[in-house]
């Protein structure tokens, strides 16, 4: 008897609860809020993660080129690999655009090959062009990388149709891990250049050439037609 009573409490509560959440602004805001830090975090450990490798050789092959000093630089290159992955994930995840995933999973490693290669005929480290060719990599090639991240907030959002609240917060968590992953990008390179004393040119050209060879192999696995 007790057992029962117990558990018709219960329920009462939680049907009060879920009515609150429901139908109260104070329960939207609730709502919206859980939304946004669950979609957040899912952008954040999607491209902060080692199954997320290619995009992050990809930012590594952006960013090895400069160090701390540089930061005006590396500010107008995230900022521009921002604005094209954000302008191709949105129109995927809202249906606007569509192409084969088989192709872009191959694109990505190749932007990965193109970038890391120009890096080969980095000589000097004085970047006086206000418009190097570097940023325009970041920006195109950041289109091609929208598109992966949309495939994978695409399999998350199913068939839900009010989107734009998850579309923000899984491109806000992108960003953070983004800037995560140049952070630690620029810290390497500042124990191996600034302490360990390493050639800034032998280190460019090293993680360059091993960058090169990891693209490859990705190409190989991901071509979209049979040989």
């Amino acid at each position: 008897m007790f057992i029962k009573a117990s558990n018709t409490h219960l329920y009462k509560i939680a049907t009060i609860y879920r009515y609150f959440l429901v139908n109260t602004n104070v329960g939207i805001i609730f709502i919206a809020m859980s939304d946004f830090n669950l979609y957040f975090t899912l952008g954040r450990q999607h491209i902060a993660n080692i199954t997320a490798l290619d995009h992050i050789l990809f930012l590594a092959a952006l960013c090895t080129r400069y160090q701390f000093s540089d930061w005006k630089k590396l500010l107008v290159l995230v900022t521009a690999f921002t604005i094209g992955h954000s302008i191709t994930l949105a129109l995927s995840v809202l249906n606007v655009i569509h192409f084969s995933t088989a192709w872009i999973e191959f694109l990505i490693p190749i932007t990965i090959f193109i970038t890391a290669f120009s890096n080969l005929f980095v000589k000097k480290f004085v970047f006086k062009s206000k418009f190097p060719i570097i940023y325009f990599f970041a920006l195109f090639f950041g289109l091609v990388h929208g598109l992966g991240f949309s495939n994978y907030l695409k399999s998350l959002l199913g068939k839900n149709e009010n989107i734009i609240w998850q579309l923000f917060a899984f491109n806000c968590g992108l960003e953070i891990g983004q800037l995560i992953i140049v952070l630690i990008i620029l810290i390497i390179a500042f124990i191996l250049v600034s302490i360990l004393k390493i050639s800034r040119r032998d280190y460019l050209l090293f993680l360059s050439a091993a960058i090169i060879a990891l693209s490859l192999e990705m190409c190989f696995q991901r071509l979209p037609f049979h040989i």
